[in-house]
């Protein structure tokens, strides 16, 4: 094993022979904030967020150290599932606004230097969208073979047509991948829900129809795209049924995610895709690549010469307690977290690619309450940590509304039959009660599931303000979810960018401050090398980054809820400390030898090697 000394002192190659990791481009110092529309800010007193709640708070952003703002899906859309089933890709729904709010949108970012990135949701469509229902009125229709559509593989003695395969649904592993249609006599395939049917990316048509959608959101001024699910588009053609892995006698289906990630021709679309459109712009894209974790293939998109993607957002931190279902839980520890991001940050710098940074989205539960301390003692000592983890990595940072005032979980008091409103817990919470009925200690494991991974805990409305409904919506204006209740004990925007502590910075100023350190100093912690001190370390997550002209800086985090002593290397002599998740301004710390940390202490170094 690599010691302190030689980990520190030595110069990778990758540094110094020729590279485009470090070639400056805006996408890669770009700070991304997502925004999940319904929960951001309400105007129009419906209790639902919408374009205009996000324009009234770009100021804020702004504020912050934001440079582009992407917005999950506000198409026109039945809301099976919270817009991810879209019934018209040029039309923005009624329930956020208009396509004019979001010219405004684009508008008031542009004056402000900042831009849009949209949601691209491509893998299927919703059953409303009317390529989906030319495709189902009939086997002969120009627009069938827009949709997956298979025969039953059997029919039983009872006359009920078996699916074509034995592929469980993502969203509600108790049901089929697949939804028969009564009017034609066959399945579709619908890997999500029923109300969301797959596009066969097969049809050159399919194709060309989501060129044109790029086309006229990118002409009207957006910036680029996220890419939800981009590698499911491309499925094994010969349909076989997945492996058999969960007990069948509680499982009818099984996980075909196999058959359906990463499929033969991905790249081929992928390609095609930045040759026909991505190529023609100055775009920011990122795919959701769920279920792939093979350094080969992801390079395949995000390598300097591969010509598909900027980056995708690769998901082994924020699976880390996750078997072969997203729904269950199992143990992980500190060291295999810092495994997996010195794996990442390793990769790219060495095979020239490029990283996303994240742990928070609109599909996970919040980030505290995950990987740290949620409690009223530690939340904020816990958001400041994960705050200088992410602000000091190297890759695009993405940050999610709410994360930068470390909103946590929703509390174990929530009824689960009233308050969570994810049709991935619904299903989820029905097929427990279905199962587990007679067994309250199954059925407990089941609710303790629901409050670690649940989806739901990070869609709560953003907290900006200690009024009724956190400023959310109107006092009086019921909104579409509960808000938590904690806003009023300083969980908010207005009363952590007003400071409150005179020893120690807010959760919202730590994440400010860490931003404008990494914009000020891009060399080293955008581009810079890294290099992991003390892997074996069961609680300490420490790293230098080192720029180009040879600047370094260290990092320590303490992922534990107990005091702790960390040791210099030798040859680490620090110039200063620069901040700590405990005081403002700089730290009082030993420049050498025996370093004490507080629980969920976190400290950041300008340093030099002796």
């Amino acid at each position: 094993m690599i010691d302190d000394l030689e980990i520190l002192e030595h110069e990778e190659p990758s540094m110094s022979k020729p590279s485009s990791y470090t070639t400056p481009k805006w996408w890669k110092e770009a700070v991304i904030y997502q925004i999940y529309p319904s929960s951001f800010q309400d105007t129009n007193d419906d209790g639902w967020g919408d374009v205009k709640g996000i324009t009234s708070r770009v100021d804020y952003l702004k504020q912050l150290g934001i440079d582009v703002v992407w917005t999950s899906p506000i198409y026109k859309s039945p809301q099976a599932d919270m817009g991810y089933d879209i019934a018209n890709y040029k039309v923005i729904d009624p329930i956020y606004g208009s396509n004019e709010d979001v010219d405004n949108l684009i508008s008031e970012l542009k004056k402000r230097d900042m831009k849009l990135m949209m949601d691209l949701v491509v893998n299927h469509t919703s059953n409303e969208h009317d390529w989906f229902l030319e495709s189902r009125s009939s086997k002969t229709n120009p627009k069938r073979n827009w949709y997956i559509w298979k025969p039953p593989k059997s029919v039983s003695e009872a006359g009920v047509p078996e699916p074509p395969t034995n592929w469980a649904q993502i969203l509600g592993e108790a049901n089929s991948a697949w939804t028969y249609d009564t009017e034609t006599g066959e399945y579709y395939l619908s890997v999500f829900t029923p109300e969301q049917p797959d596009l066969n990316w097969e049809n050159p048509e399919v194709r060309e129809a989501v060129w044109d959608v790029m086309k006229f959101w990118l002409d009207r001024g957006v910036a680029g795209f996220r890419m939800d699910v981009i590698n499911m588009i491309s499925k094994d053609p010969s349909y076989p049924d997945a492996p058999v892995i969960l007990d069948p006698k509680s499982h009818q289906y099984q996980p075909g995610t196999q058959f359906f990630v990463n499929g033969p021709k991905l790249h081929d679309y992928l390609r095609e895709m930045h040759d026909q459109v991505l190529s023609k712009y100055d775009t920011i894209t990122v795919g959701e690549m769920p279920g792939v974790s093979d350094e080969n293939e992801i390079l395949r998109t995000v390598g300097a010469n591969a010509q598909e993607l900027n980056m995708i957002f690769i998901f082994d931190i924020v699976d880390i307690d996750k078997p072969n279902i997203r729904m269950a839980l199992k143990p992980w520890d500190v060291k295999e977290m810092k495994s997996i991001i010195t794996r990442w940050q390793r990769c790219m710098i060495d095979r020239d690619g490029w990283n996303s940074v994240f742990i928070e989205n609109h599909d996970n539960p919040r980030s505290i309450s995950r990987y740290a301390d949620d409690s009223d003692a530690f939340r904020d000592k816990s958001a400041k940590l994960l705050a200088l983890m992410q602000t000091t990595l190297g890759g695009t940072l993405f940050v999610y509304q709410g994360e930068e005032i470390g909103i946590r979980n929703a509390p174990t008091e929530w009824d689960v039959d009233v308050e969570y409103k994810d049709i991935e817990t619904i299903n989820y919470w029905k097929k427990c009660k279905k199962i587990y009925k007679d067994d309250p200690k199954q059925l407990e494991h089941g609710r303790k599931i629901i409050q670690m991974k649940a989806r739901d805990h990070a869609r709560t409305p953003m907290q900006w303000n200690a009024k009724d409904n956190a400023g959310f919506c109107r006092p009086g204006v019921k909104p579409w979810m509960r808000v938590m209740d904690d806003f009023k004990q300083g969980i908010n925007a207005e009363a952590q960018m007003d400071g409150g502590d005179e020893k120690e910075l807010s959760t919202w100023q730590f994440w400010q401050r860490g931003i404008h350190d990494r914009k000020e100093h891009a060399d080293v912690f955008v581009y810079g090398d890294y290099q992991e001190i003390s892997p074996e370390d069961p609680d300490i997550l420490a790293y230098g980054r080192t720029s180009k002209s040879g600047e370094r800086w260290l990092v320590v985090l303490n992922f534990s809820g107990k005091d702790v002593e960390w040791t210099l290397p030798e040859s680490l002599r620090v110039e200063f400390w620069a901040c700590s998740t405990y005081v403002k301004g700089r730290p009082e710390k030993p420049q050498k030898g025996t370093i004490p940390l507080k629980p969920w202490e976190g400290i950041l170094a300008k340093c030099k090697i002796e």
